[in-house]
């Protein structure tokens, strides 16, 4: 929060004050002993704000079926609470509505404060909150952060407004104009106040629910939110964009589908089109949410449009990083990473299941002879190469992966020693018959291949051991001249008999 304007809007001598009856009605509503009889006589005094008070408690708005002709019996079947909301909403707006404007249009803005204190009333309504009066009023003076910092800087704030898409984004332009929103200029104003964290804080945080720490506090904050995104449906043009937050909102946050976020929202603009007369507020002509709606249904159909595709982009971005965290980006093989994850995995369900699996370790022979006689553009079309032949050979369970350098790996699901064997040996075979094709010259390659196989008869103790029994197998193959297979298998150590009391020694693994 920028310090010298926070400075500049406590110094600022026009900043608004509050009515001394709202001062008046705050002191006695606060006190544990609030005299029902004081607070009717301190409201009476003024004709006008009792005039507008009765005519709202008699309008639909609150929906009464008897007619309240005083004050004071307004006050025993409304309750105090929606009394002093009354009065207060009545006394700030008619006391700021006053205020000459410099920088934006002031009826936009009370248009949207009407809508929004309309709206917050009737979310929480629909939630069965019991902070409908508070709501209603915190809403309707949330905004008024922007009379202050319009007061303090003039023209440079209308430029700020007037270069917002909507009212929605107008608090990220003040941050990074200002270093300060509206809604921090409304905590600012409420402190002055000495308005109650009730409303003070629900204020000051509309646009920043998530850093209340207060539950409560935080929900009306939430509904605040909501609610001044409802009103942006009926006062930006077009409203597209508006509808469709509101609608999503209510789907995730409140359980809401599109029908009933709709028919908040029809209820809502009948609602407000019986309140503003009451604040003396014109609406624009064509508020009705039924011709609002109408006019953004293409806007809407576009807006769902691009939000599926940015849906199947992101997924398609997702995917992409995934396979980028699980491929060799050379081959398009698995990486080591998943290798070894796989690996583990399968080992382990192989294990508990009782069942066979084989590991294939493959390892270009002279490779290295390759990269020096023909370059390493050379050798990464081998390595291209016999990749691809790799996973073309793979059955659909087994996974294709480079384990480093020249070395490739295959494992295998549910694959006997026969089955392993042959396997190994088609894919020898097949490279050595593979001719590498380049621009001025074909290469022709061979592997050593090495096979270990999780059987009853060969006990591995874990992955890693499994891992090491198929290593010492491709070894052998090397060993043996290169261009062949040798399949791992267990021969006993040789070791003098054990004592009665201790176990044998177990077998040594052995490649052959």
């Amino acid at each position: 929060m920028s310090r010298d304007l926070v400075e500049r809007i406590r110094q600022c001598p026009s900043l608004p004050t509050m009515p001394s009856v709202a001062v008046r009605i705050l002191e006695l509503t606060q006190s544990e002993t609030a005299d029902i009889a004081e607070i009717a006589k301190t409201i009476s005094r003024d004709p006008a704000l009792s005039s507008k008070i009765l005519r709202t408690v008699n309008s639909s708005f609150y929906a009464r079926n008897h007619r309240v002709s005083t004050i004071s019996q307004a006050l025993v079947i409304l309750g105090l609470q929606s009394v002093k909301t009354l009065v207060l909403g009545f006394s700030l707006v008619g006391s700021l509505s006053g205020s000459a404007g410099k920088g934006f249009k002031h009826l936009t803005y009370w248009r949207h404060s009407v809508y929004s204190a309309t709206a917050a009333r009737t979310i929480v309504g629909r939630l069965k909150l019991v902070q409908q009066e508070e709501c209603f009023l915190a809403a309707l003076l949330m905004d008024i952060g922007m009379l202050v910092l319009d007061q303090v800087l003039g023209d440079e704030y209308g430029k700020i407004v007037q270069a917002a898409a909507s009212h929605d984004r107008l608090a990220a332009a003040e941050q990074a104009a200002l270093g300060l929103t509206h809604a921090q200029a409304a905590g600012l104003l409420a402190e002055q106040w000495k308005l109650p964290p009730v409303l003070a804080v629900p204020m000051a945080y509309h646009h920043a629910p998530a850093e209340v720490t207060d539950a409560t506090l935080r929900t009306m904050a939430e509904v605040l939110g909501l609610a001044s995104r409802c009103a942006d449906v009926f006062v930006d043009d077009p409203a597209a964009e508006a509808i469709a937050e509101v609608r999503n909102t209510c789907r995730e946050r409140h359980g809401m589908d599109e029908k009933a976020a709709d028919a908040l929202l029809d209820e809502i603009g009948k609602r407000t089109a019986e309140v503003a007369p009451l604040f003396e507020i014109g609406l624009a002509s064509g508020a009705e949410y039924e011709a609002i709606l109408k006019k953004a249904n293409e806007a809407l159909v576009n807006l769902t449009l691009q939000s599926q595709m940015e849906a199947a982009q992101l997924q398609q971005q997702n995917q992409q990083l995934q396979a980028a965290a699980t491929r060799d980006s050379l081959t398009g093989l698995a990486n080591r990473a998943h290798f070894e994850s796989t690996l583990n995995a399968a080992f382990a369900a192989a294990q508990k299941q009782g069942r066979t699996m084989a590991l294939l370790m493959l390892d270009l022979d002279r490779f290295k002879s390759v990269n020096d006689t023909h370059g390493h553009q050379a050798g990464d079309a081998v390595l291209k190469t016999v990749a691809l032949l790799l996973k073309r050979a793979a059955r659909k369970q087994d996974l294709a992966a480079r384990y480093g350098g020249e070395e490739m790996a295959l494992v295998m699901p549910d694959a006997d020693r026969a089955t392993a064997a042959k396997m190994a040996e088609t894919i020898r075979l097949a490279i050595s018959r593979l001719p590498v094709r380049m621009p001025d010259k074909t290469i022709h390659v061979t592997t050593s291949i090495g096979v270990a196989v999780l059987e009853p008869a060969v006990p591995f103790r874990d992955a890693s051991q499994f891992l090491k029994a198929a290593d010492l197998a491709l070894y052998a193959a090397k060993h043996a001249g290169r261009n062949c297979v040798k399949v791992f298998s267990v021969k006993p150590a040789v070791a003098s008999p054990a004592p009665p009391t201790q176990p044998a020694p177990a077998p040594t693994p052995v490649a052959v």
